[in-house]
């Protein structure tokens, strides 16, 4: 795919610079901003395809951006990849709860954040409807509408959340490393694989907040995730 628009909204010129040059080399058209405030400006000007946002911004941080944006039922299907330089985990999450899609932790390379824009762009604009549904016992995950069910339970999936549990759902009750993970969701080793973690745990707290209360992933220490518990037993 190419042609997509690209909001990067990011504060530090030499990165900014760097980003534009080389997405653009990849055939995207770059829209720059380097305040929380003109990223709103011309994100609702624009409508992009993807947002790059980085979190430590001037005037409006990051954080109110993606509020925002995911708020309004007409910038809220954007997909948005935030950037961030910060060490706690908690702030990613954060993100991530108000409805970004990915993150990417700098420094970072550019191979990774661009293997990370193909495949949210790939999966927002599908070639082609994938009509693809999967059951395993009473669980089961329309995968073109992003929603995972169990029995009158319904839970709202983002991209790459919908994506990892299609691998474990495929796999099961196989275990599924890490490193297989980001191959298969972003099609490239590149990246921490603390990443998975970070989705992983988001994808707990929504699925035990919509009240499926049994250990629906596994984790198998020093080897990877698998489905858990029993997806035949009753919900608590």
């Amino acid at each position: 795919m190419s042609g997509e628009k690209i909001l990067l909204v990011e504060d530090e010129e030499n990165i900014a610079s760097l980003l534009s040059q080389y997405l653009s080399m990849q055939r995207y058209e770059i829209i720059k901003a380097a305040d929380g405030d003109r990223a709103l400006e011309i994100c609702y000007e624009s409508l992009p395809d993807l947002i790059i946002l980085d979190l430590m911004l001037p005037i409006m941080d990051g954080w109110e951006v993606c509020r925002r944006l995911k708020k309004d039922p007409i910038t809220k299907d954007i997909p948005i990849i935030i950037l961030t330089a910060r060490r706690d985990e908690r702030d990613v999450i954060e993100g991530l709860e108000l409805g970004a899609d990915d993150y990417v932790k700098k420094p970072f390379s550019l191979a990774e954040l661009h293997a990370r824009i193909k495949t949210i762009l790939r999966r927002a604009h599908p070639a082609s409807p994938q009509n693809e549904t999967i059951k395993l016992g009473k669980l089961e995950l329309i995968a073109d509408a992003d929603i995972l069910t169990y029995e009158d339970i319904k839970i709202v999936l983002t991209p790459i959340e919908t994506e990892l549990i299609k691998i474990l759902m495929k796999n099961a009750p196989k275990i599924v490393s890490r490193e297989q993970l980001l191959a298969k969701v972003w099609g490239t080793y590149l990246g921490e694989t603390r990443t998975i973690d970070v989705h992983i745990s988001r994808l707990r707290t929504k699925v035990k907040k919509a009240g499926l209360n049994f250990n629906l992933i596994e984790t198998v220490r020093h080897r990877g995730y698998r489905l858990g518990g029993d997806i035949n037993d009753e919900k608590h």
